[in-house]
């Protein structure tokens, strides 16, 4: 890998690594933006919606389509007043769960509910349990990759889903505490881990860039700070690697495993992406060449072995 994959920008704020604003001037116009298309969001969702879809009298003759402003507001439990500033765009704070309220109410779906709290600028609370959902479909195309290895990823490296195979390379994964079910925090933490990957100086640094890069849109979200915290404490070696400022994106490259029954294995990964929000991507892990290719059989043989 060249060195110009991973790029270091101008030195941003020392606390959280990212510059918190833009000029004072362009951000305002940023904000003002966003509240003009929230305020259009919001009247448009309310106007498609009837009475009866939310448990109100049918209206005999209503001036304009949907629920009233007083209606939507007095379903989330809000102030009518300040709901109607909401949507007339004006310069007011929201938070997650009033935002979650208005959601509810006006029944939006997962992207439409995405939307809002973006247009918001407002980090959604409910972002983690949807990190932890995997499609059934999903883990079926895992389990059909069998005997190579394969892994769903969320941006933050949370693994949500892995086949048997993949269980064989880098687990047991099944019994650990969600919040171990990281692989950043695993190549950091878990000597076996690291002593499996081969190079793990250079993949390292690939993943660590790779998640200061993915922050930027999630720098408000405490899920991604607090595993940051919790590998500066855990690692100095993470310290140094996070320091450096490097960015990069996901590519598809080679890498070599060191397996303790079967020896070496090197593997092609390839992403395959399966929701653009979330950056969830399917990785998979195929021999690279035929020696690769009959061990890892080989694992699967004795796998079948062990559990008869």
């Amino acid at each position: 890998m060249s060195e110009q994959t991973l790029v270091r920008p101008p030195d941003d704020d020392v606390t959280t690594g990212y510059r918190q604003n833009s000029e004072p001037g362009d951000r305002r116009g940023d904000q003002a933006i966003r509240r003009r298309e929230l305020a259009g969001f919001l009247r448009s969702r309310r106007e498609r919606i009837a009475p009866e879809q939310v448990g109100l009298p049918p209206a005999a003759r209503r001036r304009t389509p949907g629920l009233r402003r007083e209606e939507v507001a007095t379903l989330a439990g809000v102030g009518v007043t300040w709901y109607t500033w909401l949507e007339q765009g004006r310069d007011i704070n929201a938070s997650p769960q009033v935002l979650d309220a208005v959601a509810r109410t006006l029944l939006l779906d997962p992207h439409e509910r995405d939307h809002l709290f973006r247009l918001a600028d407002v980090p959604d609370g409910s972002s983690l349990a949807e990190c932890k959902a995997l499609p059934p479909t999903a883990q079926t195309l895992l389990d059909q990759l069998d005997p190579y290895p394969a892994v769903v990823r969320n941006a933050r490296y949370d693994m949500l889903g892995w086949n048997a195979a993949f269980d064989r390379l880098m687990g047991p994964l099944a019994d650990l505490p969600y919040e171990e079910r990281n692989s950043l925090w695993r190549m950091f933490t878990v000597a076996s881990c690291r002593a499996a990957t081969l190079d793990w100086e250079e993949g390292t640094r690939r993943m660590v860039a790779e998640y200061r890069a993915a922050m930027a849109e999630h720098v408000a979200e405490p899920a991604w700070k607090c595993l940051v915290s919790r590998l500066m404490e855990a690692s100095p070696e993470f310290v140094e690697l996070w320091e450096r400022h490097e960015v990069a994106s996901p590519e598809n490259l080679t890498k070599r495993f060191l397996h303790p029954e079967v020896g070496l294995l090197r593997l092609n990964y390839t992403h395959l992406w399966l929701g653009q929000r979330l950056g969830t991507r399917m990785t998979t892990y195929t021999p690279a060449d035929e020696q690769t290719a009959e061990r890892l059989r080989d694992l699967q043989r004795r796998s079948e072995l062990v559990s008869v």
